[in-house]
């Protein structure tokens, strides 16, 4: 089936693959490795590769629920394209789930499920600030 753009779309980029672990560190290695890109521990658990050039970032989390996703996708669009993008992928069929705006302040974003029930997010960094 294939439904029309409701307005033009902003640039989406796959800025991260979240993964669910049950051993974070051991999967964060392994991807590493295949995507030659170093990995950092902020805190035990997490496993962040950041983006390779031309690439996408990974980020490998403890798995703590057995029935949810193992896998999200982390959207980017440019900054201040955010919200006009969650109203379009809506009214596409995705469903608004929540907003994380001001935890931190190198990014926002809308975590939605599309139209099977995964997630999947939508963030934008404030111009200048790091992406990863």
């Amino acid at each position: 089936m294939t439904t029309p753009a409701t307005s033009s779309p902003a640039t989406i980029s796959l800025g991260a693959v979240n993964v669910a672990a049950h051993d974070p560190e051991r999967l964060g290695a392994f991807w590493s490795t295949v995507l030659g890109a170093p990995s950092t521990s902020p805190m035990p658990g997490l496993v962040i590769l950041p983006p390779t050039p031309g690439g996408f970032g990974m980020m490998f989390m403890q798995r703590t629920d057995e029935s949810g996703s193992t896998v999200h996708l982390d959207l980017t669009v440019p900054w201040g394209e955010r919200a006009a993008e969650v109203e379009r992928l809506v009214a596409a069929g995705a469903e608004h789930r929540w907003d994380v705006l001001d935890e931190v302040p190198w990014v926002r974003w809308t975590t939605l499920g599309d139209p099977e029930g995964n997630l999947f997010c939508l963030g934008e960094h404030p111009p200048g600030e790091p992406t990863a």
